[in-house]
């Protein structure tokens, strides 16, 4: 039995705002939430500017003492997870409890907690470190309290950087077979905060990092001849997978159809793309085969893009690989360029993205894009965003040890 998923709720929590109107108003301002770290003191290191959640309290979205025994990413995911619930108007009952899952990923988890909490060992003895350090740090924590916040029952569990994709197959899109998890409704995305000196200083000394202290805003530019790293984020992204039926049958206001995906592996490199870009043209294939979609019907590619000198030209080639001579005319773009990169948060949030520039018939921009690369030459609609219509989209995500994971959404139809 083949059965839709569709989008009927989404939360974010981003450099943009604190909420998916602040992310989307940012996107259409063409806006970037990028500045100067002001979560610790950057004295000393090669970058210092990040991608940061400015003006959250995690007391408005839990109370105090649930605050200090939790580490921030899982803070963010419940703030997401509480918008996402309210954007899909669903209750949680005990009636429908046991059908609503939750999947969210995060790649680091709680980072600052046990770096902290390493810190209290060495200084303090063993005996001062805190008994919350392992649960507020584990990275399924983000989605463990999810569900004892909103009561959902169903399956439980953290896939670092893909749970939207990898879960959807639990929530059963259209043509995929497997009968594990045929649940109605599904809380899934990912959560992430990494803005810590390891965190910074780890990937700064891989030369993953953009180093442009003198313009944090501009640091992020993909595409760009001139790039040179990613911009590390935090924040927080959530949709509501439900069952067609079942999001009928309660009046739910459907948002977009989930309508296929593909995941590949390069077995190539720990950090680097495969350079042919076969790995990354094979996931965006299986999409729209699972999708039953047409390479004429894609109308935008919300690209993965990480501003990095040799990933953006892999993701090029993979997309005319796939695509032939009708790739130059899909216009792409890379919301990193806006909010950085947020590790295990970054497919989610790039997918809200997708489904908001298709509602609201908007192409997002790559901002600072003025000096193209001339290996990266296709339409990444630089600078402003474009009115445009489009009825079906692509969202690309990739990550360390070669996973590359492609979302086909369509506009919604009965």
């Amino acid at each position: 039995m083949t059965r839709r998923v569709v989008v009927t709720g989404m939360g974010a929590v981003s450099p943009l705002g604190l909420d998916v109107a602040s992310l989307w108003q940012g996107v259409v301002d063409a806006r970037s939430g990028i500045g100067p770290i002001t979560l610790f003191d950057t004295s000393g290191f090669d970058t210092r500017f990040a991608g940061e959640v400015k003006g959250f309290d995690a007391t408005n979205y839990m109370d105090r003492k649930e605050a200090r025994r939790t580490d921030r990413f899982v803070q963010l995911a419940i703030a997401a997870a509480q918008e996402a619930l309210r954007s899909a108007e669903l209750e949680v009952t005990p009636e429908n409890r046991d059908e609503i899952g939750v999947f969210l990923a995060s790649g680091i988890g709680g980072i600052e907690t046990l770096v902290e909490q390493c810190d209290v060992m060495r200084t303090r003895g063993p005996g001062r470190v805190s008994p919350f350090v392992i649960p507020a740090m584990i990275t399924n924590m983000a989605a463990g309290l999810v569900s004892i916040m909103s009561g959902a029952r169903g399956p439980v569990s953290a896939t670092p950087r893909r749970a939207l994709v990898r879960r959807t197959r639990s929530a059963r899109p259209p043509r995929l077979s497997g009968a594990a998890g045929q649940k109605r409704t599904m809380i899934v995305g990912g959560s992430e905060a990494p803005i810590v000196p390891i965190g910074v200083a780890g990937f700064s000394n891989m030369k993953a990092l953009s180093s442009r202290n003198d313009s944090p805003p501009t640091a992020s530019r993909p595409f760009d001849a001139t790039r040179d790293g990613f911009v590390m984020a935090e924040g927080s992204a959530v949709l509501m997978l439900e069952d067609l039926a079942f999001a009928q049958a309660r009046g739910a206001r459907i948002m977009a159809e989930l309508v296929g995906y593909g995941a590949s592996s390069d077995a190539y490199h720990m950090t680097n793309l495969a350079e042919d870009g076969e790995g990354v043209a094979r996931a965006i294939s299986l999409s729209l085969q699972h999708g039953q979609v047409t390479p004429d019907e894609v109308g935008y590619i919300n690209a993965h893009a990480t501003s990095t000198p040799a990933g953006d030209p892999v993701e090029t080639a993979a997309i005319k690989k796939v695509f032939g001579a009708r790739a130059p005319h899909i216009p792409v773009s890379a919301s990193k360029s806006q909010f950085g990169h947020l590790l295990g948060a970054a497919g989610a949030l790039e997918a809200i993205v997708t489904i908001l520039a298709m509602q609201n018939n908007l192409l997002p921009a790559t901002i600072n894009l003025h000096d193209p690369d001339p290996s990266c030459d296709l339409d990444y609609v630089p600078n402003q965003p474009r009115p445009a219509r489009f009825d079906v989209a692509l969202s690309n995500s990739f990550g360390f040890g070669g996973h590359n994971v492609c979302l086909a959404f369509r506009r919604f139809v009965d």
